[in-house]
């Protein structure tokens, strides 16, 4: 399996590439390709600035489709991936889970796609897709309809129900992302907290 890190965002309201913002003196990029690395065969990073990110010793690919948002990223990166499956998440994940990870992985098996759902919605960029979904996402891509959800009702779909994902994530910050200044205090503030 591939792991898929999305990176394709403008950072508009960070004002900084906040793939390269640090919790607890690494950068998010590093711990997201450190854990992924531990769990798949191989790394795709997904950006439409790689020249930022040459450090890495990760596959670095570009939009196939330009301006496609996320579902255009995936896209990308199921093309690009070796595997018929791949696990997805954005570069502004600062607390991923890995043995939640794992568990995923491991219930892939007669599904297109593994979702974790809560009682407030899909995260469906914390989720593992296909290759098998690809012919429907260029079609939604093609029609300009780019909610990734979209996908779904059409798809061999496994839900990690809300229960599930509390016994990995009691405090509820696994699928938090850092997409503001407030954001980032938020994710200092829960790190104090583990270290304290």
């Amino acid at each position: 399996m591939t792991g898929i890190i999305l990176s394709g965002g403008k950072n508009a309201r960070m004002g900084e590439n906040k793939s390269f913002i640090k919790r607890d003196g690494e950068r998010i990029i590093d711990r997201t390709i450190r854990i992924l690395s531990d769990i798949f065969q191989e790394i795709v990073l997904v950006t439409n600035a790689p020249l930022e990110y040459l450090d890495l010793d990760v596959a670095i690919v570009t939009d196939i489709i330009k301006g496609k948002a996320a579902l255009g990223g995936i896209y990308t990166g199921l093309f690009h991936s070796s595997f018929d499956h791949s696990f997805v998440c954005p570069c502004d994940m600062p607390f991923l889970n890995a043995d939640f990870i794992r568990y995923m992985k491991e219930r892939i098996k007669g599904y297109d796609i593994v979702v974790p759902v809560q009682p407030q919605g899909f995260q469906p960029l914390h989720a593992i897709y296909s290759r098998k979904c690809m012919p429907l996402m260029k079609k939604l891509i093609d029609d300009d309809r780019l909610k990734i959800t979209g996908l779904y009702r059409n798809s061999r779909l496994l839900k990690i129900p809300a229960d599930v994902i509390a016994t990995f994530d009691p405090e509820e910050k696994m699928f938090f992302n850092v997409n503001s200044p407030d954001d980032l205090g938020k994710m200092h503030a829960v790190s104090g907290r583990q270290t304290a």
